[in-house]
């Protein structure tokens, strides 16, 4: 495993890579509150036959951080970093693995280099009004209505018990190791950090806005795409993974028990599902 830094405009984002690089590139985008770290334990199932690069985004991780104020805290932005973080390593194909946030990110990256992407998974990585669940009828609210009042409660997202029950929710009591919400609990008490992440959860109304331009990228270039789906998971429901089934005739469902970060307690799982479908 190796540890890097690359400059993107102006910014330093954060990496890690392991494999053989004349091997296929694996792209791991992670979600939210976590960063690269979130894939410590799959990344080794994959280096033996896989190129794996899992990148920071912008103001996630070790990657750098600007304030608010200096920088857009936007889907579209943080793709733009990605998508410049991708040319100047010099990455020309690559399967992807979306989670969470990653989904909007990777599938708008898809969607502007179709010819890039060689299959896709797709853990809780939701494109489909099916998938959101009832929480986002309220961030729906928000975003009609955003009042500095509603911008302020949903900080409570950021604070420690949240984080532990999004890695704890739906799963088995004692299946859960404490290191990976430990790590995001302490990301959390950087400068600014509940600011852009407060944007970020303004701005995710333009990713549901994008879901069309999503779905038709899958419509129009079936891609294979393995969907392993934390059953339990409250935020992204299983409806999103079987979702796809109505675009792709190239879909392969897994649902987990497990909720919405499935992949800390079925990481052995889901390696084995992306080595016997693509290695």
């Amino acid at each position: 495993m190796k540890y890097s830094t690359v400059k993107v405009n102006g910014l330093n984002i954060f990496y890690r890579e392991s494999g053989d690089a004349n091997k296929p590139t694996f792209l791991l985008l992670h979600g939210f509150p976590t960063a690269s770290h979130m894939f410590r334990n799959l990344m080794p199932m994959l280096e033996n036959d896989f190129h794996v690069i899992a990148p920071d985004f912008i103001g996630f991780g070790q990657s750098e951080a600007p304030l608010h104020t200096d920088f857009d805290y936007t889907f579209e932005n943080l793709t733009n970093y990605v998508d410049d973080f991708i040319k100047e390593i010099q990455i020309d194909k690559f399967y992807m693995y979306v989670f969470d946030y990653g989904a909007p990110i990777g599938f708008e990256l898809a969607a502007r280099h179709p010819e890039k992407v060689l299959g896709i998974v797709s853990q809780n990585g939701n494109i489909y009004q099916e998938g959101l669940g009832a929480k986002w009828a309220d961030r729906q609210a928000y975003w009609d209505n955003p009042t500095a009042a509603l911008r302020e409660s949903y900080k409570s997202a950021f604070k420690p018990e949240t984080i532990i029950g999004q890695y704890t929710g739906g799963e088995k009591k004692g299946s859960i190791s404490p290191d990976g919400y430990t790590l995001d609990i302490h990301y959390t008490e950087t400068p600014d950090y509940a600011e852009r992440q407060s944007d970020l959860i303004f701005d995710y109304q333009n990713n549901v806005k994008n879901y069309s331009r999503f779905q038709k990228y899958v419509r129009d270039y079936q891609p294979e795409i393995l969907a392993a789906w934390g059953k339990n998971d409250p935020s992204f429901v299983y409806q999103g993974a079987e979702t796809f089934k109505k675009d792709d005739k190239n879909v392969e469902i897994h649902l987990l028990d497990g909720g919405h970060f499935v992949l800390e307690s079925h990481w052995k799982e889901i390696g084995k599902l992306i080595l016997n479908k693509w290695a």
